[in-house]
């Protein structure tokens, strides 16, 4: 076993959870007091960020372990809960490549940010084009058809 405490804390005005829409939310990731502000300098220098965050609100009796349909749509195959990214998972961990839009001091904005309001945040690491894969993207049909509103 081991344990986190968040570096941080991500502020924006989606409250509920829901699957659609991400595309246009400005969050704003406030680093904790544990963090100096030099945590952060340099960060500018980037576009892109990759944020971990805890999925506080998921229920311990909603955790998946094995397999679901994603979104609990039964009309999509049921795959195991590591082929899909939903919440309900077992470390109750999301990850997403945000757009930097600014930094203020300790407090960083960013645009495309999939968590609700208040959400703890467990890593930052600035996207490098070295640790982007070489080959095209493979994925199953019924993730695109899923995915189809989520940006907008």
């Amino acid at each position: 076993m081991f344990s986190f405490n968040p570096i941080a804390v991500a502020f924006n005005e989606r409250i509920t959870i829901e699957d659609d829409n991400w595309g246009k939310v400005v969050s704003k990731i406030i680093l904790d007091d544990s963090n100096p502000e030099d945590s952060i300098n340099g960060i500018e220098a980037y576009s892109h960020l990759e944020i971990i965050y805890f999925f506080h609100k998921v229920e311990k009796n909603k955790i998946v372990s094995g397999a679901r349909h994603p979104r609990n749509d039964e009309t999509l195959p049921k795959v195991g809960i590591f082929a899909q990214r939903g919440k309900n998972r077992p470390n109750r961990l999301g990850l997403t490549t945000v757009k930097l839009l600014k930094r203020q001091g300790k407090v960083l904005f960013v645009l495309g940010l999939d968590c609700i309001n208040g959400t703890p945040i467990v890593d930052i690491k600035p996207v490098m084009k070295e640790f982007m894969p070489k080959e095209p993207i493979q994925q199953p049909l019924w993730s695109h058809e899923i995915m189809k509103n989520y940006w907008k």
